[in-house]
């Protein structure tokens, strides 16, 4: 029989559990609280009974997911995380502070499908989806280590979090929960490369989380050269979608554009991504690409970003400029886990 992961388990599937196993109902809460505060053994369950939780050991485990690798930066303090799980697989994670708090960006797949051209999260393609209680246990990780709360969720790492759509929204209702880690859906950013049916299907659920579009390009030649999303859903129906969206859930969209230079930074896309985007509730972050080794793009030039937001603004359209943080310990997505890679594959050689 399959061992069931309790922190990938919604409140009401744990109680639905214990009830099953010819408990009380209100166990299942105690259950959750305490797998959800970071409990790995049964015998930190102190108000659990023996029986229960040799019922439980038999049939249930609690996801651990391990600190590898620790950097953090001495130019900003931000941290970066690599993590292994109990199938040897790593994945990554950040935790960044700001006057607010501390923002923890997670990753929701073992690398990524979608093979956008620029980033080094999808390098060796996608080797499976996250569970839930394995995102979960990222950020019990962080806070345990830091010894700080996490107060904002990006799910921005390695992975497509719509493409691991079920467990992602498991994900979303456990990290909500009073009973668990209790952040709050405004507090939880969802960046996505544009799966138009999902973005459809996330808008019909109407959760209050902030969206993140990865758009990289105003028309679909640029686009489909840098993310091979854009061959299956064009511009046109990506903008349907954000404007479904905004339909069902009135909350401004963040319309992600990494800049590389001579490729999509032009004033004439500039001019051309003011023109799709106007008069849309919604703003543009402006992120220099990094340079990924075995990418062949380079970072626009500072003037060249700084000019590409002022055509935007001209044309009434929000623009920042993302501050690059932990530069020192290759803080962007998929970079320190795929050097950790190379260097095991070196290492093996």
């Amino acid at each position: 029989m399959t061992k069931i992961d309790l922190l990938s388990l919604t409140i009401d599937e744990v109680e639905s559990l214990v009830e099953g196993m010819g408990e009380k109902k209100y166990r299942g809460k105690q259950i959750f609280e305490w797998v959800n505060k970071g409990a790995k053994r049964w015998e930190d369950m102190t108000n659990i009974g023996k029986v229960l939780k040799e019922k439980l050991q038999k049939n249930t485990f609690i996801t651990h997911v391990k600190i590898e690798k620790k950097m953090v930066s001495k130019i900003d303090g931000t941290t970066k995380y690599l993590f292994l799980l109990e199938d040897k697989n790593i994945i990554e994670g950040v935790v960044m502070k700001y006057k607010h708090g501390f923002t923890a960006c997670i990753s929701s797949q073992v690398g990524c499908v979608m093979g956008c051209s620029f980033c080094a999260s999808t390098i060796g393609g996608l080797i499976r989806d996250l569970r839930a209680g394995e995102m979960i246990d990222q950020i019990l990780q962080m806070q345990q280590d830091l010894g700080e709360r996490i107060s904002n969720i990006v799910l921005m790492g390695s992975g497509e979090p719509l493409h691991n759509y079920r467990e992602v929204m498991k994900f979303l209702e456990i990290v909500n929960s009073e009973s668990g880690l209790n952040i709050g859906n405004r507090h939880i950013t969802l960046s996505t490369c544009g799966l138009v049916p999902e973005i459809k299907k996330l808008a019909d659920l109407q959760i209050p989380i902030n969206l993140a579009v990865s758009l990289h390009a105003p028309n679909d030649e640029t686009r489909q050269i840098m993310m091979p999303i854009a061959k299956k859903y064009s511009i046109k129906a990506l903008m349907e979608a954000c404007e479904y969206y905004l339909q069902k859930n009135n909350r401004r969209i963040t319309f992600e554009y990494a800049l590389v230079k001579e490729v999509n930074d032009e004033e004439v896309h500039a001019k051309q991504l003011g023109q799709l985007l106007k008069g849309m509730l919604c703003y543009v972050n402006l992120i220099p690409v990094n340079t990924v080794a075995e990418a062949r793009y380079e970072k626009s030039r500072e003037e060249q970003v700084k000019r590409f937001q002022k055509v935007l603004k001209s044309q009434g359209v929000e623009a920042t400029i993302r501050r690059e943080m932990g530069a020192d310990i290759d803080a962007a997505c998929g970079q320190l886990r795929n050097n950790y890679i190379n260097k095991k594959i070196k290492e093996k050689q």
